[in-house]
């Protein structure tokens, strides 16, 4: 039995790895540019030369706000909703995880929100002790 592909095309990369809890960003060859919005070509340089790179899932928080109400039963409010910028320079729109304290600036790592049947959602943590 063969597991059902989930989004368009384009984006069936991003979420067949998400099965597997794999970050993965588009990535141009050319010019080096990452990003997670996938697109058939670069839009920083227009190069056709972008495949898919696996993330390491370590990122810093660049932006958040606490939502305090609850937009679907598997969010329940209050919620973290943060952009973090990844290592390989992708910004990525995703909810943090226990990050009660957590500020702009802090390091965070990738956990995986099940939802079955649909794939994870890539999701953040605070990552604590030394870094």
């Amino acid at each position: 039995m063969t597991t059902p592909t989930f989004g368009d095309p384009l984006s069936a990369p991003f979420w067949e790895a998400a099965r597997r809890h794999e970050l993965f960003l588009q990535k141009c060859s050319n010019c080096g540019v990452a990003r997670v919005i996938p697109r058939p070509f670069c839009v920083s340089c227009n190069a056709d030369t972008v495949g898919w790179v696996r993330a390491s899932g370590l990122a810093t928080i660049y932006s958040m706000t606490t939502v305090h109400r609850s937009m679907s039963p598997s969010f329940a409010a209050p919620y973290i909703n943060a952009i973090v910028d990844l290592d390989e320079g992708a910004r990525l729109l995703t909810n943090i995880v226990d990050g009660a304290g957590c500020r702009i600036g802090d390091r965070v790592r990738l956990i995986w929100h099940a939802r079955d049947p649909a794939p994870p959602l890539p999701m953040f943590t605070p990552i604590t002790g030394k870094h």
